[in-house]
């Protein structure tokens, strides 16, 4: 199993089907929220609407609730009647949340104390393809009120989280997607967040409003200019093995690697 989606991926209220075509349209890949986005009152409604209109299920991920609730078991028994196989568990916080589970592509949303600090054991899971995780829930488990300055960045406790996901992610080669971006508005603040997710090797970021999706692909496809360095980079390394200088920089193995993963990238802008 592999997932591959990115790098924007756009929730949509699984109770809002008529956003579902437009939201996948736009996004790489579309995540139809039976969770957090719709009213306990109004999820039976929404279950059936995520089985009466189909999206690709090649390009679309069903978050569902927490193991262990009522709405969980309902949301599997609502997916036994699509073509979905890719869902993200909610509030996965143990190995026991994805016993029922087992045949599915699952995304691990770490989005809780207890689910940060289980996120290594999780993502070595045989299901588990990406990990994610959450600042809101997590600050709220932790009995907080707030994720971020007040003038934006994330607290510590918040990019401690952030940091805890994407090592267990990458302990085990497994996708990882960024935390949503709650200031619909700041797009300066959300670019710069993607940029760094990139940069640090997160494979998407979520978005919750469709104007965030083009931020978010610009901001991880690389310069024209980091592109040509990397491929410069590159064509050198084929005539000088071992640790060489470059442009006044000393190359090994690790700078090599960036410079693929730049040239990995390459596609997102001159696509």
């Amino acid at each position: 199993m592999s997932f591959t989606l990115g790098p924007s991926i756009l929730f949509v209220p699984a109770d809002r089907p008529d956003r579902y075509a437009k939201a996948l349209e736009r996004a790489d890949a579309i995540i139809i929220d039976l969770e957090d986005a719709v009213a306990s009152v109004d999820k039976a409604e929404a279950r059936k609407a995520l089985i009466a209109n189909p999206m690709d299920p090649a390009r679309t991920i069903v978050r569902i609730n927490p193991a262990g609730t009522q709405d969980h078991d309902s949301d599997l028994e609502a997916l036994e009647q699509t073509d979905y196989r890719t869902v993200m568990l909610s509030k996965a916080e143990s190995v026991a949340d994805f016993d029922a589970l087992t045949e599915l592509e699952v995304i691990a949303l770490c989005e809780t104390a207890r689910g940060v600090l289980a996120a290594t054991t999780l993502a070595a899971l045989d299901c588990v393809v990406a990990l994610m995780w959450g600042a809101e829930d997590l600050v709220a488990s932790l009995g907080g009120s707030s994720s971020r300055e007040d003038d934006g960045p994330y607290r510590g406790v918040a990019l401690h989280a952030r940091s805890s996901v994407l090592l267990a992610a990458g302990a085990y080669s497994k996708a990882v997607i960024d935390a949503v971006h709650l200031d619909i508005a700041d797009t300066d603040g959300l670019a710069a967040e993607a940029r760094d997710a990139a940069a640090l090797g997160f494979t998407a970021t979520a978005c919750i409003h469709p104007s965030q999706v083009a931020v978010v692909r610009e901001s991880y496809a690389p310069t024209v200019e980091q592109i040509a360095s990397a491929r410069a980079l590159l064509a050198a390394a084929e005539s000088q093995p071992g640790v060489f200088s470059f442009e006044g920089r000393m190359v090994d193995g690790p700078i090599l690697r960036h410079a693929e993963c730049v040239v990995a990238r390459a596609g997102l802008r001159e696509g």
